[in-house]
């Protein structure tokens, strides 16, 4: 699966709003899984899209046939838009659907890591966050995702701001400490996004 992340600065948010529910033409798309997003809850102004494709042969596909006519209804609406693209790895917990329905926030996080350290964060991930994540009541269902060049994508779902701040504040420290985080990761940034049902295909 492929995992397309779009992280932008709204300038019009009606215009904004009304040309992401435009995206609905995305239903009939081969290839397409499912699509979500919302407003960063940090930052504001800042939205961000997350979209799943079956293969990079048909995102590819849809790239070059229907894109262009279906993102011509946001033009003008925004500004520094920072287009990511990921290959599914592994879930963070289990059975991974790109569903937004029964979840309120999404956490995401990107990570720069030193080269020769992409296997160790990798296995960290796999022994050290994804348990503890999995535990947390409140995290539905999440991915790990990777992209050439030793960057990857952590995206967890959550039933609500309150279940989030509870796993963060009891745990993050501790972890970080076990998975010999900064050894690991040359930059990391992430963001809260509160979900905009009207957005999700």
């Amino acid at each position: 699966m492929l995992v397309k992340w779009i992280r932008c600065t709204v300038v019009d948010r009606r215009g904004f709003e009304r040309g992401q529910r435009k995206w609905a033409g995305l239903l009939g798309e081969p290839g397409f899984r499912g699509q979500g997003g919302g407003w960063s809850r940090g930052r504001t102004g800042v939205a961000h899209i997350f979209s799943f494709w079956e293969s990079r042969s048909f995102y590819d596909s849809f790239m070059a046939r229907s894109h262009d006519r279906l993102a011509s209804t946001q033009s003008g609406t925004f500004k520094d838009a920072q287009v990511k693209l990921f290959d599914y790895r592994f879930d963070v917990k289990t059975g991974f659907e790109p569903r937004f329905t029964d979840t309120d926030l999404v956490r995401v996080a990107h990570c720069r890591v030193h080269g020769e350290r992409a296997e160790h964060f990798t296995l960290m991930q796999e022994k050290v966050w994804n348990p503890a994540m999995a535990g947390s009541p409140g995290m539905i269902r999440g991915l790990f995702g990777e992209a050439p060049g030793h960057e990857f994508l952590v995206l967890s779902m959550w039933q609500s701001a309150a279940e989030h701040g509870k796993y963060r504040t009891e745990r993050i420290e501790r972890l970080a400490l076990r998975a010999q985080i900064e050894a690991d990761v040359a930059s990391l940034t992430g963001d809260i996004v509160q979900l905009e049902p009207s957005w999700t295909v």
